[in-house]
């Protein structure tokens, strides 16, 4: 029976310029770390961010998020959730694949997981997250994406960010002209040549349904620009790694989000 090591980074808030702030697409570094009077509720002095790592030779697995998730007791026991679930399959397939390669004879290669919860903005209503996720299963390399989430602090529940728009359908119509404009332009840096429109792979203009969407904020009060977060393969090979496009808030993107969310959302003054 494997034993796991588990590690729990010590409880301490976050400074300004710790993990809270570092890294985290469209974030507000300004942010104070210490939540303002009343924001977190009793015990908010001690919030802390964790941090989760294990090691062995069989496996990897590291989970992390910061203080401002931690500081809302709801928050922190549905990434906890979300952790301990990701953690048990993520062992399991380990083990299973770690008895085939005994059993074959043939070399293992450890497994590895990896969650990353970052902030992109702590706003007076909102908590918006986005999560770096990577995972090793003994291909030629292993592999990263994205998740995002939104807590809604007056609700007291998570939202996903497209939930705030009418459709997935009608806000790509109003961002898809600049999201690609913008990927291109990172393409060309990257390929050391302009993209030639649909000339084949890595040259189409993308849609939402690949890309995770973030909202992020410059005025700590409203969500003023909205991100794209584009995973290897999706819009390019995997060499080429990962894109990230962000757009300022328009009025045409606010008039396509829900009447009871428009509130939330400003132009980029």
């Amino acid at each position: 029976m494997l034993r796991s090591l588990l590690l729990i980074a010590p409880l301490v808030l976050l400074a300004a310029c710790g993990r809270e702030s570092e890294a985290a697409p469209l974030e507000d570094t300004a942010e104070a770390a210490t939540p303002a009077e009343g924001e977190w509720g009793a015990g908010a002095a001690r919030a802390s961010a964790l941090k989760v790592s294990e090691s062995n030779d069989v496996y990897t697995f590291d989970y992390s998020y910061p203080a401002s998730a931690s500081g809302i007791a709801p928050l922190r026991a549905l990434l906890d959730q979300r952790m301990e679930e990701k953690r048990e399959a993520h062992i399991a397939m380990a083990i299973d694949a770690r008895a085939d390669a005994d059993e074959g004879g043939y070399p293992f290669n450890p497994y590895g997981s990896g969650t990353e919860w970052l902030v992109v903005a702590n706003l007076p209503d909102w908590l918006s997250l986005s999560a770096n996720v990577w995972e090793f299963t003994g291909g030629a390399h292993g592999n990263y994406w994205f998740d995002t989430l939104l807590w809604d602090k007056q609700a007291g529940e998570v939202k996903e960010p497209l939930s705030l728009f009418s459709s997935t359908e009608e806000l790509q119509s109003v961002v898809q002209k600049d999201l690609c404009r913008l990927l291109d332009l990172q393409r060309r840096d990257k390929r050391g040549e302009p993209v030639q429109r649909d000339s084949g792979y890595g040259t189409e203009c993308i849609g939402l349904t690949d890309v995770t969407v973030i909202l992020g904020s410059t005025n700590r009060r409203t969500f003023d620009r909205i991100g794209f977060l584009i995973p290897p393969y999706v819009a390019g090979p995997y060499a080429e790694g990962s894109y990230e496009v962000t757009l300022p808030v328009s009025q045409a993107i606010i008039d396509v989000a829900k009447p009871e969310y428009r509130s939330s959302f400003s132009v980029v003054s």
